[in-house]
């Protein structure tokens, strides 16, 4: 078994922070969200692990990621030189893929559910395809499925104006090496990309075993910034965060909750309300952070309220004296504020910016 983790794209939903950057190295409780797709994989027993790159951000993907070693996996990167679609990306991997069956994950994806238990049906029930779902509140904005009372897949539909179900496709399939002959028979869709829902559909049509799952716990999609601090929120308040402290704080300081702290962080005079999680080399000066916030490394801030927030490594944040809430700042930005603002402001704001409130 292999898998294929799609880390290409342009992500025009994340700029400005992506003119800069990928968007699967976007940190999501300081940790880039293409590991947490790794680590999922690995836990289910996969080690061979291609990652879909383009050439915009692939260098970055490779440098951040490295061979695997990390993860004890072993990563091959493999080039798709444009966003043509999702069963493009299958066709440019097919050497890496040979006749393996294989999981394909969307490295922007965050799914609770244990990958492990979807491989095992699978394999048991000797499938050509299974697609994951979850229920949705827009089913318009996803590829939709209708499947019937024993989770047979009978209709795929990409971003439909009327939505068969409320059940959208995760980003996480199982294939057959069949999928292979399927994308072979389909044209490019209007908007001039294969789409994996008609190489699935032409499955269904041929008659090949394809079945669907609802997942179990949550799917988070990190495509713009209220998801993606949402994913923050999730990640920091469910996963088992133990609270760990290597920095140093003085005696005016508090910490109250589930608080990491990275070695070399300084705290002083400051109040911090978890779940926070703080990088290394940090410097955190007469301060309140509130819960659901990740600060990265080398991340400078005084006199800041902040809370609900992801920082990059790099920001300063300075002399703002209203509240910061629901903000996403890029690496290397620094703000700073004149006197006399309003009451709370909301940013995102790209990589090496500079933006002073007057």
């Amino acid at each position: 078994m292999k898998a294929i983790i799609l880390s290409g794209g342009k992500g025009t939903r994340l700029r400005p922070l992506t003119y800069t950057g990928a968007k699967q190295l976007v940190p999501v409780a300081n940790k880039p969200i293409l590991w947490y797709g790794i680590e999922s994989i690995v836990e289910a027993g996969i080690t061979e692990i291609g990652i879909i790159i383009s050439p915009e951000t692939g260098e970055e993907v490779k440098a951040k990621t490295g061979n695997g070693d990390r993860f004890g996996a072993n990563i091959t990167y493999i080039l798709q030189e444009k966003p043509a679609g999702l069963a493009h990306a299958v066709k440019v991997a097919q050497s890496f893929l040979a006749d393996s069956p294989f999981v394909m994950y969307l490295g922007d994806n965050l799914v609770q559910s244990e990958l492990g238990l979807f491989l095992e049906h699978f394999h048991s029930n000797h499938l050509d395809a299974l697609t994951l779902l979850c229920p949705v509140e827009n089913p318009s904005a996803f590829g939709v499925a209708e499947v019937d009372e024993k989770g047979r897949l009978l209709r795929l539909v990409e971003k439909p104006k009327v939505p068969p179900s409320n059940l959208a496709l995760v980003g996480v399939y199982i294939f057959s090496s069949g999928i292979h002959g399927a994308i072979a028979a389909i044209q490019p869709s209007a908007r001039g990309e294969l789409e994996i829902t008609d190489a699935i559909q032409t499955l269904i049509e041929q008659q090949k075993a394809v079945e669907a799952r609802q997942i179990r716990g949550w799917w988070l999609d990190t495509g713009k910034k209220d998801d993606l601090l949402e994913a923050n929120r999730v990640i920091l308040d469910t996963c088992c965060m133990e609270p760990r402290i290597q920095g140093e704080l003085d005696t005016e300081s508090k910490i109250i909750g589930r608080v990491q702290l990275g070695v070399g962080t300084k705290v002083i005079n400051s109040t911090i309300r978890g779940p926070v999680v703080i990088g290394e080399n940090c410097h955190i000066e007469n301060c309140f952070i509130g819960p659901y916030t990740s600060i990265a490394d080398r991340v400078r801030m005084v006199d800041v309220d902040l809370e609900h927030s992801v920082l990059l490594q790099g920001a300063t944040v300075e002399g703002i004296h209203h509240r910061i809430v629901d903000s996403l700042i890029g690496q290397r930005a620094q703000l700073t504020e004149a006197p006399k603002r309003p009451k709370a402001f909301r940013f995102m704001v790209g990589d090496d910016c500079q933006i002073e409130l007057a």
